[in-house]
């Protein structure tokens, strides 16, 4: 079988594939620990920009729940094991070039999140994108409930966030979410194309700007995913979430009681 993550580097440009379709890219432990290292291997030997997308109709659909929804280990608090979970996701804020999200299709939950560390995203104007995690009876994770209002506002930020509702690439372009929304075949080529112009231009001072922008920004998404790690770690002993689980397996609406 071939690598559950997929990395490759041409032309200053450097793509990563998550390589899972038949999956939908979910997080599972295969996937994640993958992707760790070729985020390792891009950090020690940085292109000038690079894209990750994601093979077949998700960009990644997040969380594995017919597998694990945890990263357990001995001796680690329940809050622990939540934000373990996100970290190999959030290992993208170390790359230091530019990254750019391809999101050839769905981008939910934890795959949501993974497009909100890019720091420029195209997406399928026809996928579903966002978080519907109070939908599952979960608290979110990943630093979405940090960065999603920094992107589009506080007002839209916690109606999605809220209501769990998902809302198509082009909506998500409209309100500010994504940078452009286009057609499936276009994708990857635009992506490329603003890689294209970002590697063409001076690789120290983008590396500088991409610093210093963020700097600026008193951006620390991790502290943010560190303090939702406690919520959803309890979040997730609730009979609401086993119900919200159990519901999306089985392809109905949940039945939340508020237990």
């Amino acid at each position: 079988m071939s690598d559950a993550v997929l990395y490759e580097s041409a032309d200053d440009v450097g793509v990563i594939t998550l390589n899972r379709a038949n999956n939908r890219n979910s997080m599972t432990p295969e996937l994640l620990d993958r992707f760790v290292e070729v985020v390792a291997q891009v950090c020690a030997t940085p292109p000038r920009c690079v894209i990750i997308t994601g093979l077949g109709k998700c960009f990644s659909a997040g969380a594995d729940f017919k597998s694990v929804t945890q990263r357990t280990g001995e001796g680690r608090a329940p809050h622990e094991a939540s934000y373990e979970m996100y970290v190999p996701f959030l290992s993208v804020l170390e790359i230091p070039v530019p990254v750019i999200g391809a999101l050839n299709g769905h981008a939910v939950g934890g795959g949501f999140g993974l497009s909100l560390v890019c720091d420029i995203r195209v997406a399928n104007r026809e996928a579903k994108i966002g978080a519907n995690f109070t939908r599952l009876g979960i608290s979110p994770g990943l630093a979405i409930s940090y960065i999603l209002p920094r992107l589009i506002g506080v007002a839209r930020a916690s109606e999605l966030l809220f209501t769990g509702r998902l809302i198509h690439g082009n909506e998500a372009a409209a309100i500010g979410l994504v940078n452009e929304a286009v057609t499936s075949d276009r994708v990857m080529p635009r992506a490329r194309e603003i890689a294209t112009e970002i590697a063409a231009a001076a690789p120290i001072a983008v590396r500088m700007t991409k610093q210093v922008l963020y700097e600026n920004l008193g951006w620390r998404p991790r502290d943010g995913a560190r303090r939702e790690a406690f919520p959803q770690s309890v979040s997730l002993r609730t009979a609401d979430a086993a119900e919200g689980i159990q519901a999306l397996l089985e392809k109905r609406d949940p039945r939340f009681t508020g237990k």
